[in-house]
């Protein structure tokens, strides 16, 4: 018979115990599990320091009393779960001794809550200037001390940031005049001395996006078109610095030199355009920021052109197979490897025959091309613009010389009196009774077209389309109805390279590419049109015409209320063109109409909120508030329709009166 020993503990036994051998505490008063990350954390710095603190523990015992040799983790049961997470992954032995602490005097419960409840974490600018300290004085990584403490290397980063900002601020903040979020604002620059400059000038008002704005004023941001187009890398290389942002998500920066960035824009613009115009073999072609007006320059498009015989059958063939391809593998959700290569291999082959259109080599060489860096951050190349000194001369017009008997101007001379008695059937026509003649006809042409609707509307957009794609020397219809666009970047800059403008650009070289060269051959084309093809014709040209700009100088209130009921018509919504920025609506208007925004928008709460702020920051702070709600000025909203500005302005009858 085995004589079993009992062990006997004393109250504040300092023993090893082996880690298969602890057990969480029934009697722990933390419920609630403990977080991934925090086990995470402590297991790398249990890994990297060994267990700081002993746990402490309470031999286990059976239903009679007996000690089972197990033990129950009163206190420290995250370095339990740790120091098993070591376990599992074969940092350490499943039977590691771990030094513990008895307790056999205390209850286990009080013990728990107590070591939770009145436990004060240090303060986070003692954590920041601590991890400072161990990347100045030991020479630790980012990486190094984010691995000793479980954290990532990019909060490890931040940290550091945090640490090294200015000993004024974190004084403030140590005194709870300054919160974490104005800390991480303040500290996008380790800028001591603009630190200290941007918290005087904001003064005791210091949101943490004003801040933020006041450290990087002077600095190009990430998202910026120029930044976008130049890229961070090439700007790297030409010595270039970037202030990265450590405490957003998507780690935007800003160019710290402005003057090298607009110099690598201007030469990387400047050499897509000779790289174009050696290519293409233009007469010239220039780089510039933004397009260029007032210049007087004409346009002309690229036209179809016939394909070789072999082009064809290699571009129908390739066409052929694509669509065999397509049919057959069609419900099939991942293809093979090869049947993929085939597709891009035709697509690419398809692609390098071109769009089938091009420009004379006459207009080539007399024509130019635009390099303009679009809002996107991406170089938008214009082709076809011609000079003023490189416009042909228009040919004489020999329908000027009439056929039928040319007009005589003036008195009448000798040989005319002489030659009047043998007036012949060519002899000219006087200028009156060419007047009285052509009147006739064109009151008898005027009736004509207005029995017919169909050519009617072929003579209203060949007239249009003269105006909208042809020069102004080669627009020849009698129809005198006058295209007239508005040029509206002179009210609203940068307006060509919005939705709408880019779609109207679209529309407009679409119609361009299949338009005839000659305005001479355009009367054919027209009446050759479809139906929908003529009306998306008359659409567009009619468009051009369009102008709804109130404008102090030539009030049109007829007009005004006539683009009101169009964009009834068409359900004109303008919040998918428009949204309020700063710089589109609230940095233009005073701060009774900011207010009045948000309270419409969101609410009168939200309008109070800010009513109190300098108008730059309640400018931000409403566009902040005003996105995704669709809100518009009374000016852009679409307007009361008809039928219910009547039944708003009638009077209401009483029966009596009725």
């Amino acid at each position: 018979m085995t004589q079993q020993i009992e062990v006997i503990h004393q109250d504040g036994d300092i023993i090893d115990v082996p880690l298969n051998k602890l057990k969480k505490s029934p009697r722990n008063a933390r419920r609630t599990p403990h977080a991934e990350a925090d086990i995470e954390a402590l297991a790398a710095s249990i890994a990297a320091k060994g267990v700081l603190q002993a746990p402490v523990v309470e031999p286990e015992t059976d239903a009679d009393g007996a000690p089972t040799g197990a033990y129950l983790v009163t206190i420290g049961e995250g370095r339990r779960l740790a120091l098993r997470l070591l376990a599992q992954r074969k940092r350490i032995k499943k039977t590691e001794p771990v030094r513990c602490v008895v307790d056999l005097s205390n209850d286990p419960h009080e013990i728990s809550l107590d070591e939770n409840v009145t436990r004060a974490g240090m303060h986070p600018a003692d954590q920041f200037e601590a991890f400072r300290r161990l990347s100045d004085e030991r020479g630790l990584s980012a990486e190094e001390i984010g691995a000793r403490f479980g954290v990532s290397a990019q909060v490890v980063r931040q940290r550091l940031r945090l640490g090294a900002v200015n000993p004024g601020l974190m004084a403030l903040y140590r005194a709870g005049e300054l919160n974490l979020d104005q800390m991480m604002a303040f500290a996008v620059s380790e800028d001591h001395a603009r630190q200290a400059q941007a918290l005087e000038q904001l003064g005791s008002h210091r949101p943490p996006y004003l801040i933020r704005r006041a450290m990087t004023e002077a600095k190009v941001s990430a998202t910026d078109r120029r930044a976008i187009f130049v890229g961070a890398e090439a700007y790297g290389e030409a010595g270039g610095t970037i202030l990265r942002d450590l405490f957003t998500e998507d780690g935007g920066g800003w160019f710290e030199d402005p003057a090298l960035l607009d110099r690598l824009v201007a030469e990387k613009l400047a050499g897509i355009a000779e790289d174009v115009r050696q290519r293409e073999s233009w007469k010239w072609a220039e780089a510039h920021i933004d397009y260029p007006r007032a210049l007087g320059l004409g346009r002309v498009y690229p036209h179809p052109v016939e394909r070789p015989e072999d082009e064809a059958a290699s571009m129908a063939a390739l066409s052929e197979e694509y669509d065999a391809l397509v049919s057959q593998w069609d419900a099939v959700e991942e293809l093979p490897p090869e049947i993929a290569a085939r597709f891009a291999e035709i697509d690419a082959a398809l692609e390098a025959f071109g769009d089938g259109t091009a420009f004379d080599p006459e207009e080539i060489a007399r024509g130019g091309v635009f390099v303009i860096l679009g809002q996107d951050g991406v170089a938008r190349i214009e082709r076809g613009l011609i000079r003023p000194e490189d416009v042909p001369t228009p040919e004489p017009d020999p329908e000027s010389e009439d056929a039928g008997g040319s007009v005589t101007h003036g008195a009448p001379t000798e040989e005319d009196a002489t030659d009047e008695a043998d007036e012949d059937a060519g002899a000219p026509w006087s200028e009156r009774l060419v007047l009285d003649l052509t009147a006739q006809r064109t009151l008898a042409l005027r009736d004509a077209l207005g029995a017919s609707p169909t050519v009617a509307l072929s003579a209203v957009v060949h007239s249009l389309a003269l105006f909208a794609f042809y020069p102004p020397y080669d627009r020849a219809s009698c129809l005198e109805i006058k295209g007239v666009t508005a040029y509206l970047d002179g009210h609203a800059p940068g307006i060509d390279d919005t939705r709408a403008g880019r779609s109207i650009a679209e529309r407009h070289e679409r119609w361009a590419v299949r338009l005839p060269k000659s305005a001479a051959d355009l009367w054919a084309f027209v009446q050759g049109l479809a139906a929908t093809d003529l009306l998306d014709l008359l659409a567009h040209c009619a468009s051009l015409t369009v102008n709804a700009v109130r404008t102090p100088f030539d009030r049109k209130p007829a007009a005004w209320a006539h683009a009101d009921r169009l964009a009834e018509a068409v359900g004109l919504d303008m919040t998918g063109y428009w949204t309020p920025t700063v710089t589109s609506y609230l940095g233009r208007v005073t701060k009774a109409r900011i207010t009045e925004a948000v309270r419409e928008a969101v609410s009168d709460e939200a309008a109070e909120r800010i009513s109190g702020l300098k108008k730059p920051d309640m400018a931000s702070e409403a566009e902040a508030l005003l996105v995704g709600k669709g809100w518009l000025p009374s000016l852009l909203r679409a307007p009361i329709p008809v039928e219910l500005e009547v039944h708003a302005e009638a009077p209401v009858l009483t029966e009596q009166a009725a």
